[in-house]
């Protein structure tokens, strides 16, 4: 299996070159020259394995530069019950109306994340020691990616982390869970902006190839496609768990800012995953939801993007969105250079046109929005009917899911963080506090250990550069 850039460039290149690279030299994201298909067969004898068993399965059909043993063991050390707090790592839970729930919110961070992050901190440190080398991580994010990366690469040989984050706009526990750890490999920055911010540095540093060599810049945010391709064996595993045989289908409702977790879900569709629909919600940053309606996708400036209480989905730029448009386009990577490449950056935006649009209902896709008072009916609704507390995203997910139900077809919903990451829009919504694990209690009032910039990446280049220097 070989990858190639979105924008273009046709270069082969192997699963673990890629691993450590993140964005392509073109600016473009990695995406597998095809998509393999699984068919019943499979499909039925995958159905009983163990979730580390499943992963794999599915990451040895991408993955063919890792001696298979190795990526076993890799995979068998990840997905632990000691780690995910379950032996089925990812359980279902009913909650009416032909709706379920998808925990996969149970790992270190309490956050959906940790799905993929755990395995890719086991990847590069397995990389990195087979090649003798050192990676610098350099990630944003609205307040879930972060801590996921943190606890996954902290103490890891040859790795060190340097996190942008929206400074001010995540919760007081996502702040906590990042900004509290110590370790010297650990470089938390707080950028004066929103995520965009944030998210456009890291690719203006990854841009400027010469920098991003010498310093070996690699990235965690789902433009990588490791962390992807991890987090399409949960689809799999929530699939497995709501059907009988291949022959049932599924919908699947993702609360999604950067398209990476719904992206994941495309992927596994295109593989032969019986999935009807994918329902893509929205909170207020509304910008996939009204492409998905009217074929334009127009990214808002910083001033324009709220400040919500799913703070993880205040993204107004989806990254991983690029991967979407390009199997969209039929792959057409000179379409997707002109849009992504320099439409965005000219005009803000593009709109695709009718017969461009089409195959996007043949994809499974459908969308929806929901807003504060939504949430809060939604967490309501959930507490009270079904005795279940879910998070503010999660909440955003449910109530677009529940306008796309269909008779006989399960909805899964995934859950993206647990509750105790939300206190204070919980309390409004119920008039109690979700408790946190044991492990966290009074994380919040532990140090921290940060620094502030301003929306420059000059800036933070230089303090790459400072803590790289041996």
């Amino acid at each position: 299996m070989k990858y190639i850039s979105t924008r273009g460039d046709k270069t082969p290149r192997g699963f673990s070159d890629i691993l450590l690279e993140g964005l392509a030299p073109d600016g473009g994201l990695y995406l597998p020259t095809h998509y393999p298909r699984i068919d019943d067969a499979t499909l039925q004898r995958w159905r009983t394995l163990p979730y580390a068993e499943l992963a794999f399965e599915l990451l040895s059909l991408y993955i063919d530069d890792i001696p298979s043993e190795d990526l076993r063991a890799l995979c068998r050390k990840t997905y632990t019950a000691e780690v995910f707090g379950t032996p089925q790592i990812v359980p279902l839970r009913p909650l009416g109306e032909g709706v379920l729930i998808e925990a996969l919110s149970n790992g270190p961070t309490l956050a959906f994340k940790d799905m993929a992050m755990q395995l890719l901190g086991h990847l590069f440190e397995y990389e990195l020691a087979r090649r003798g080398e050192e990676l610098n991580i350099l990630g944003a994010t609205s307040g879930d990616t972060g801590s996921a990366a943190e606890y996954a690469m902290r103490g890891k040989k040859g790795v060190r982390v340097f996190m942008l984050s929206p400074h001010g706009r995540m919760s007081p526990f996502q702040q906590a869970q990042m900004f509290s750890l110590q370790d010297a490999n650990i470089h938390n920055i707080a950028v004066e902006g929103v995520f965009d911010d944030c998210q456009d540095i890291v690719k203006a540093v990854s841009n400027d190839l010469e920098f991003k060599r010498r310093h070996k810049i690699g990235t965690v945010n789902s433009i990588n496609w490791a962390r992807l391709l991890a987090q399409v064996v949960y689809y799999f595993a929530g699939y497995f768990q709501a059907t009988k045989t291949s022959t049932d289908v599924v919908s699947f409702a993702v609360p999604s800012g950067n398209f990476g977790n719904i992206c994941a879900g495309h992927v596994a569709r295109m593989m032969g995953l019986p999935i009807r629909r994918l329902v893509l919600a929205t909170n207020e940053n509304d910008v996939l939801d009204e492409f998905f309606r009217t074929g334009t996708y127009r990214v808002r400036r910083s001033s324009e993007t709220h400040e919500t209480s799913s703070p993880s989905m205040d993204i107004s730029k989806a990254s991983n969105f690029e991967r979407f448009v390009f199997d969209l386009l039929a792959r057409d990577g000179a379409r997707v250079q002109s849009l992504f490449g320099q439409e965005i950056a000219q005009k803000g935006g593009f709109t695709l046109g009718a017969s461009e649009m089409a195959p996007a209902a043949s994809f499974g896709f459908v969308s929806g929005r929901s807003t504060h008072a939504d949430r809060l009916a939604t967490i309501r609704d959930a507490f009270q009917r079904f005795d279940t507390m879910i998070d503010t995203h999660t909440a955003d997910g449910l109530k677009v899911a529940r306008e796309h139900l269909e008779p006989g077809v399960p909805m899964i919903v995934l859950e993206t963080a647990l509750p105790a990451k939300f206190a204070e829009t919980i309390r409004e919504a119920i008039g109690r506090d979700p408790a946190p694990p044991a492990a966290l209690q009074g994380i919040e009032k532990l140090p921290k250990r940060f620094v502030v910039m301003p929306v420059d990446a000059g800036q933070v280049k230089g303090y790459i550069e400072k803590h790289t220097a041996v």
